[in-house]
């Protein structure tokens, strides 16, 4: 992978510094590859001064970060040094509650933003203790895996997506590998990176018993830290702060506002749904600029809603958090209202709502369901899962399809790949989002839609 990135590259890398990993296959050494610990015993021996750290101006670039694929190409994100530091010293210790001497858990892969943030930068520069885990929630070699390592380490806040707890959960829906480690230091499990429902909050909460708080937050990495959360070294009592279903308050620095389709209106009170947008300015280090791409930068985040920057997503104030809107015969309804109902089936492990086009109503909403181990009757889960819809949320819901799949296409920071599933059922020609886990996983999706044919017959998938 590397070596055909390599040969893309318009710029001539003279040297590469080969870290060869223990107990791994080698990787082949090619003219310009220097051995890493080679090159090491090469200072020590020379008795070579490793120089000092490089001064630099508080905006200069520290690094670029490529924005999820969820939301079209990737975008070079360009994070600066003196407001990044800033705003990591204080949301490590207010939002996350993690003081010199602390350990945190970030669960996360490294090159996604929480990883970036919150296991690199945000500890260090506390003086924390950060655990870094190469391994996954499920599979290496169980759904225990999380709980031992914040058993052993005595760590006091957790983060990690609402996807690996899901997976945990349908690994071990009674939490028995849970129970067998000692997690007592645990104040605070974070959870973020898509919608955190109700359902996952509380398997999660009744989980780790009463002295640690399950919160949700919402940001972004262009963001770089939260713009919502309870903040758990600020709040007395965070527990009674929480409100699950809601992505929590808007973090000091930063202005939330909703605003009606197409316009810089406020929307009409509170639980309207509209686009969530920020105030300018942003807080510190929140999205100085992308790289090499100024126009970009402002005709996908600012033009839209001139003094806002566009979140690209939509919710309501203190309600149902962030979720995609369906139009549904003039009515909009939240997708993730309705992933909320049919997430608290017992035979349903996860799942996610997109729009599905109808010729009378414009869209119904069509689901994409990840059914548990041990269920089997899918007819019977569908008719369970109309009928909770027609009573939760009434029958203007129109839930009446889904499919069945074994697994959902995700980002490898666990964020599930709507977009692609609604281009899929639009007809367009399949993208492989750049971010994403596992690109079979779409193209199995693919498969079903086409074998239920609810991808256009003019399509060229």
């Amino acid at each position: 992978l590397l070596e055909d990135a390599l040969k893309l590259s318009e710029h001539h890398v003279p040297a590469r510094i080969v870290f060869q990993r223990p107990g791994q296959i080698q990787a082949e050494m090619r003219q310009g590859d220097f051995d890493y610990y080679e090159e090491l015993e090469k200072i020590k021996k020379k008795k070579l001064q490793v120089k000092e750290c490089v001064s630099v101006d508080s905006d200069d670039p520290l690094y670029i970060l490529y924005t999820s694929g969820t939301t079209g190409q990737p975008k070079g994100v360009v994070r600066s040094n003196g407001g990044h530091a800033v705003a990591l010293v204080w949301s490590t210790d207010y939002v996350f509650n993690i003081q010199k001497g602390d350990t945190i858990f970030t669960a996360s892969d490294i090159g996604w933003a929480v990883s970036h943030s919150y296991t690199v930068y945000g500890p260090f520069m506390v003086g924390a203790t950060s655990i870094l885990y190469e391994g996954k929630p499920v599979g290496t070699p169980d759904a225990g895996a999380f709980w031992r390592l914040v058993s052993d380490y005595g760590a006091k806040t957790m983060f990690t997506a609402p996807t690996a707890i899901r997976a945990m959960a349908r690994e071990d829906p009674d939490g028995l590998l849970a129970k067998k480690y000692n997690m007592n230091r645990l104040t605070s499990l974070f959870l973020a990176g898509e919608r955190s429902d109700p359902e996952t909050l509380r398997w999660c909460q009744n989980l780790v018993g009463d002295h640690c708080t399950v919160i949700d937050n919402y940001w972004s990495t262009e963001l770089g830290s939260p713009v919502t959360a309870t903040c758990a070294g600020i709040e007395k009592n965070p527990r009674q702060s929480v409100k699950w279903g809601s992505a929590g308050k808007q973090v000091p620095g930063s202005v939330i506002c909703v605003l009606k389709e197409d316009t810089s209106e406020m929307v009409d009170g509170p639980n309207q749904f509209g686009n969530i947008v920020l105030k300018l300015p942003l807080p510190p280090a929140s999205f100085p600029n992308l790289w090499r791409n100024d126009e970009g930068y402002r005709q996908s985040y600012f033009e839209k809603y001139p003094g806002y920057y566009d979140t690209g997503d939509a919710g309501m104030i203190d309600q149902e958090g962030t979720d995609d809107i369906i139009n549904v015969a003039g009515h909009r309804l939240s997708t993730g209202s309705i992933e909320q109902v049919l997430v608290t089936h017992h035979d349903v492990a996860e799942c996610c709502v997109v729009p599905l086009a109808d010729p009378l109503k414009g869209h119904v909403p069509l689901g994409i369901i990840v059914k548990n181990h041990s269920a089997s009757n899918q007819d019977q889960i569908l008719r369970d899962l109309v009928q909770a819809t027609r009573r939760d949320l009434g029958a203007i819901a129109c839930f009446e399809k889904a499919v069945f799949v074994s697994r959902l296409p995700k980002t490898r920071s666990g964020k599930v790949l709507r977009k692609s599933i609604r281009e899929l059922l639009e007809g367009k020609p399949l993208i492989i989002p750049a971010t994403i886990e596992d690109e079979n996983v779409l193209f199995e999706v693919q498969h079903i839609l086409k074998k239920h044919r609810l991808i256009p017959t003019a399509s060229k998938l």
